[in-house]
């Protein structure tokens, strides 16, 4: 038998909560035979919906909270005034060691705040940074910061690859994970200041990254690399743009079979294509925001997704755990500090350095 892996959940975020909640573990629970929950939130709601799924019978604790945090708090209240919420809790339970890694699908701030005022940062990160998925031709990428932080230096970006590089070999399961800098071009006169100088510090440092450079936009969907790094605004923007062009051409191809008696009879021959398409971007398989560079594992859901989407998430927290995430970051962190940040000048382009 496998050492148990124990999970937090954050029982009452999200809008699906807390249904898709409970049947997320449920689901989660058939791909880790292993895995055992503590669930956050108001007992009166979950217990019923735990009664119903027979495979959390032996392997889940409800544990009893009034405080929710909504998706209109703002953090500031939530860690001043919500110390006893169903979020703050499960981050709790991360923290005194009692769970592995903590899920939630409820609001993104809070979560960040709350994560950050538990876990703290690992040993030489200066901020924390929201990663996800995306589907490209060539498999998944993975792009961060995607709304964390706002403006970021190159000392930031730099701290973004390394967090990437580690999530894309140990989560995604690529040996050699390539890592661009999201630009305005590809061309080494390029971009804003700290971005050139970010890619000549990449290029310099003695860290096993696989640096390929700039970026373009159509690049991320192209699968040009393995990480994609940002600033969190620029990501945001990257994520939100793409993800209302999904639904645009979903909303496009339903029109256009509906639009006539030939369009109709012709998804009957389609429909098997039009599947293996829905499949390939449905937002659920890349469901899990991972809040890195924390000393714990949290990991954001949508907050609209169903219980497929959710038990996705558990399970990318799952991998990050039980391929030892933390501690591999913790290594490459110690080779950045002990490089300092130095850079030839030579290198930077026209940058100071």
């Amino acid at each position: 038998m496998s050492d148990p892996l124990i999970i937090a959940l954050d029982g009452m975020g999200g809008d699906g909560a807390p249904d898709i909640v409970v049947r997320g573990a449920a689901i989660a629970r058939e791909r880790l035979p292993q895995a055992r929950f503590l669930l956050f939130g108001k007992s009166e709601l979950l217990e019923p919906l735990v009664a119903k799924e027979e495979i959390l019978k032996d392997c889940l604790e409800i544990r009893h909270t009034d405080q929710v945090v909504t998706g209109d708090d703002k953090p500031s209240y939530a860690l001043r005034y919500l110390k006893e919420s169903s979020m703050r809790k499960a981050i709790d339970a991360v923290h005194d060691k009692e769970a592995h890694c903590c899920v939630s699908a409820g609001n993104t701030g809070a979560l960040m705040a709350l994560a950050m005022f538990g876990l703290r940062t690992l040993p030489g990160v200066s901020r924390p940074a929201i990663c996800s998925f995306f589907p490209t031709r060539k498999g998944e990428t993975c792009m961060l910061d995607l709304g964390a932080n706002v403006e970021c230096g190159a000392d930031n970006l730099v701290q973004f690859a390394v967090m990437g590089e580690v999530f894309a070999r140990t989560v995604m399961g690529i040996a050699k994970p390539t890592v661009g800098l999201l630009n305005i071009g590809t061309e080494d006169l390029k971009g804003r200041d700290e971005i050139r100088l970010a890619a000549a510090m990449l290029r310099q440092s003695a860290l096993p990254i696989n640096f390929a450079g700039f970026v373009e936009g159509d690049g991320i969907t192209a699968g040009v690399v393995d990480v994609v790094v940002t600033d969190g605004f620029t990501g945001n923007v990257a994520l939100k743009t793409a993800e209302g062009m999904s639904r645009l051409i979903s909303g496009f191809l339903r029109e256009a079979f509906q639009s006539s008696l030939p369009a109709k009879i012709g998804y009957l021959f389609a429909r098997r294509a039009v599947a293996k398409l829905r499949y390939r971007v449905d937002p659920r398989r890349y469901n899990g925001a991972v809040l890195l560079g924390l000393n714990g594992i949290a990991v954001k859901s949508h907050g609209g997704t169903d219980d497929i989407g959710f038990a996705n998430a558990i399970s990318v927290a799952a991998d990050m755990y039980l391929q030892g995430f933390i501690e591999k970051m913790k290594v490459d962190f110690e080779t950045l500090a002990g490089e300092g940040t130095a850079v030839d000048a030579s290198a930077t382009t026209g940058v100071a350095s």
